[in-house]
């Protein structure tokens, strides 16, 4: 093997050099090295591909929001919502504040009150959505299921009180009674298989 092997080590056995044009130096060239390559129909070419598959039909990739919505996944984290008991219609939440505890952005806030029968009913819940950080800890150590991620994440107000009250993440009886309300559609639900893990308590007696 000779020296000139070792110094040409880009040059393999069936290399083919490419003989570029030279470089334009002046304006003149400049323009020239452009028109010529105008005539070639190298430009037109490109506008007819982008014309073609701008109108062509079926071709579109958008949405037309907000009339068309993409589905969000059964795990998304989105704004809250609070379920209600499909026996009874009743609110799902036991006032426990597990949820308010555990919140690590600060931002529920959870009032009760006994009513006639002297059990106690939550009477305000409210959640900043300005300071939630959507971690779903509140929806995951909730023991009735009660909180959960929905898919609606269109959270925008003009108001910072707005979109934070129980009534607005609260399951209207309406849709309720329609039976619209998907039961543990969010983040912290069961999962399809979890009968599946439950295991009959051994009697101590």
């Amino acid at each position: 093997m000779s020296l000139e092997q070792f110094s040409k080590r880009d040059v393999a056995p069936g290399y083919i050099f490419y003989n570029a044009e030279p470089k334009p130096k002046t304006g003149w060239e400049f323009f020239k090295r452009g028109f010529s390559r105008a005539l070639k129909g190298e430009l037109f070419v490109g506008l007819w591909i982008v014309l073609r598959e701008m109108f062509a039909k079926g071709n579109t990739h958008t949405v037309s929001y907000p009339q068309e919505k993409l589905a969000m996944g059964p795990r998304y984290r989105a704004i809250h919502k609070l379920l209600r008991l499909q026996e009874s219609g009743s609110d799902r939440c036991i006032g426990c504040g597990l949820c308010e505890k555990i919140c690590i952005a600060n931002c529920i806030r959870i009032e009760t009150k006994l009513d006639e029968n002297s059990r106690k009913e939550v009477s305000q819940y409210t959640i900043n959505f300005g300071r939630c950080i959507f971690c779903g800890y509140c929806a995951e150590v909730c023991p009735e299921l009660a909180i959960v991620h929905s898919a609606d994440y269109e959270n925008a107000s003009e108001q910072r009180a707005h979109f934070g009250l129980k009534e607005d993440m609260l399951t209207p009886l309406d849709e309720f009674k329609a039976n619209k309300q998907q039961e543990f559609p969010g983040f912290g639900a069961l999962s399809d298989d979890a009968d599946s893990f439950v295991k009959k308590t051994p009697l101590a007696y």
